[in-house]
This record gives C-alpha cells, structure tokens and sequence, in this order.
C-alpha cells in the first residue's frame, strides 16, 4: 500500500535557533507551515530563507524543535542537479527505487511536457526541459513536503510563466504541502497562499491569498501589492 502524503497536521517550528560561527541566523524562531498549502519565503540575501528550508529538510543542525515534518520530503533546487549518465526517464525512477513504474514515469513526464524525452540525457535537455526534469522528479517521489529553493530564478519571463503552471497543475492533484524560496515578488504573488516576508531572524510580515494558483501574471492585486510594500520596507 502507498504511503499518505499527509499527515494531518502542521509543521511547527518552535523557538528554533541557529548560528554559523558567531553569526546567529535564527534565535528562539517559532512558525507554524499549513498542510496542503503553499508556502513562500522573502527577504533579504542572507536573512535565512534557505537555511529555514534545510532545517525542515534536516540537512543541517540547529536547537529547538521542528515537529510534524512529514517522512518523506521533495526538494527541487535552483540548478536541476541531474545525473548526467542517466535518461530523463531513469532519473526519476532513482527516487522511486524498487518501486519504480514505468507507467507512472511515463505519466508523470507527459504532464510535464516532456513525452519523447524519456531517453534523453540531460546534456540534450534545455535548461527549461532539466527543470521539468526536476520537478517530474518530485512530483513522482511520495513526499508529503515539496520544497523549493528558487527553482524558476534563472529562467526567462515567458519559460518562468509555463513551468509554474506546469507546477500547479502536478500540485493541484494532490495539494502536498510546499514551500519555497524567491527573491521576487511576482513569483510569490503567482504560487502562493502565503507570503511570509523573514527580516533580521524574525517574521517580519505574514500575508496571505487563497485565490486558485497560478495566478495570472503581471496582473495587479492587493497581496502582491502588499509583499512589494514589505520587501521594501527595511529595518
């Protein structure tokens, strides 16, 4: 039997610290992340946007509490990092292991627009293709938490636009829990229900919109509006 990708509850991260070196990131930070929601994180270079995003991944220590993150967890990064001796298609059955299904491959890369692809390297891919790649990939893995660390960042308008409807429409199936990263406020207005703007270790605005995702882009709106306002806000 498939495992559940829900576990019925929030993520809590409670009084949670952490330092590099003398440099603290994080002291006594608490956050509650809502199941099925997705989750976006802004702020400065530096303010600890993906180092929040490891913790939850627990790829890197820190004190506190971190409770409810599910088992099994997705990670879609800004470089597609794909094995480049192996096909489009083997490399998302990695992640699957023994329970690996051609079928399911096969479905999952048609729904990223990557049918024919399937025994393509990644060295023949473009950029836009190895992201599809990477996101067929999470999508395929049975995790109950995606996260994300600027994975639309490098790509032009137009591709940036396809692949976060191509994002939307593999999470609308299932609405796993996600949460990522960006720098722009675009991004954050288009995917999120919630914009969580971190400043200084600490949550510094905390706004949200439960409109259907994507939303359109370019288009005005009063959340967008407001993460704009926040972001240029300092301290």
């Amino acid at each position: 039997m498939e495992m559940s990708c829900f576990s019925g509850k929030n993520i809590l991260v409670e009084n949670v610290g952490k330092r590099y070196g003398a440099t603290p990131v994080y002291e006594n930070f608490s956050l509650e992340i809502e199941e099925g929601k997705i989750t976006c994180l802004l702020g400065a270079s530096g303010c600890g946007k993906t180092t929040l995003l490891n913790m939850l991944a627990g790829l890197t220590p820190y004190e506190g509490k971190i409770e409810n993150v599910p088992a099994r967890i997705s990670y879609i990064f800004q470089q597609e990092r794909l094995l480049p001796n192996l096909t489009v298609k083997q490399n998302v059955a990695l992640v699957l292991g023994r329970h690996a299904d051609e079928e399911k491959i096969s479905q999952i890369l048609e729904k990223v627009e990557l049918s024919g692809k399937e025994n393509a390297y990644p060295a023949e891919l473009s950029g836009g293709q190895a992201q599809r790649v990477s996101i067929a990939r999470a999508f395929a893995y049975p995790s109950g938490l995606i996260l994300m660390d600027e994975p639309f960042s490098s790509l032009d308008t137009a591709l940036k636009i396809r692949l976060m409807g191509v994002f939307c429409r593999l999470w609308e199936e299932e609405k796993r829990t996600a949460v990522f990263v960006t720098h722009d406020a675009e991004e954050a207005y288009m995917l999120a229900h919630r914009a969580i703007l971190l400043r200084g270790g600490r949550v510094a605005a905390d706004l949200r919109e439960d409109s259907p995702v994507p939303r359109p882009y370019g288009r005005g709106s009063a959340f967008k509006q407001n993460i704009l306002r926040e972001m240029l806000k300092t301290e």
